[in-house]
């Protein structure tokens, strides 16, 4: 649910509901003005909350999720942001022109599945290993391979460590790519399941259609 769409829907509502509550105790009930407006403070607030209890609940339903999941969810998802900015700024850092498209894959496949759970937040639980180790893993090494590589000098030890640090990257590059397959899979599967009720319905229709096609064929 995007917390600013879902803000904008209630004020849309809210707002309204405030001045007609304003005008109509001022007006029809003759209410005096500073009482007029607490009033009608008060009606904008009360259908605030309303709209926001039922645009919850509504979500909730939609994705089978409880309160308590989705408050330990967005905990998570909460946490995961800070990392991933952490991320980009490590890899943003980076002055190796080789590794462009590694990091590039790396932010666009972290901030797929970040952004995929972050919508449908019951995907999180497709995506557990990567919120609870996968991420932390490529941040520390970006952040490392960063600051080892920012260093005016550079001994034999500390080059080693680079190039074992971006071989490292390389190979989590590939768990971070098989992280977004988990997190689509069912995806996956339901997509195949439709294609064979499609092939299915096509073959149907053609015998229906050409009931006596293999017996012109012989």
């Amino acid at each position: 649910m995007n917390p600013f769409l879902s803000f904008i829907i209630r004020s849309f509502v809210a707002v309204p509901v405030t001045i007609i509550t304003g005008f109509a105790s001022f007006v029809f009930f003759d209410v005096h003005f500073l009482p007029s407006v607490g009033y009608a403070i008060l009606g904008g607030v009360i259908v605030h909350v309303i709209l926001s209890l039922v645009m919850t609940h509504q979500f909730l339903k939609k994705h089978q999720l409880s309160r308590k999941e989705y408050r330990y969810i967005q905990k998570n998802l909460a946490e995961a942001s800070k990392k991933i900015r952490r991320l980009n700024k490590s890899l943003f850092d980076f002055r190796d022109l080789a590794s462009v498209k590694q990091r590039m894959d790396i932010m666009r496949i972290t901030k797929k599945i970040h952004k995929m759970a972050a919508k449908e937040p019951k995907r999180f639980y497709q995506a557990e290993p990567f919120y609870f180790s996968h991420l932390d893993s490529i941040v520390e090494l970006t952040e490392k391979y960063s600051f080892l590589a920012s260093q005016p000098k550079k001994n034999i030890e500390i080059n080693q460590s680079l190039i074992e640090t971006k071989q490292t990257l390389n190979e989590m590059t590939k768990v971070l790519e098989d992280d977004l397959y988990a997190v689509v899979s069912n995806d996956v599967d339901h997509l195949n399941f439709e294609i064979d009720v499609a092939k299915h319905s096509i073959n149907r229709y053609k015998d229906s259609k050409f009931p006596d096609k293999n017996r012109w064929l012989k």
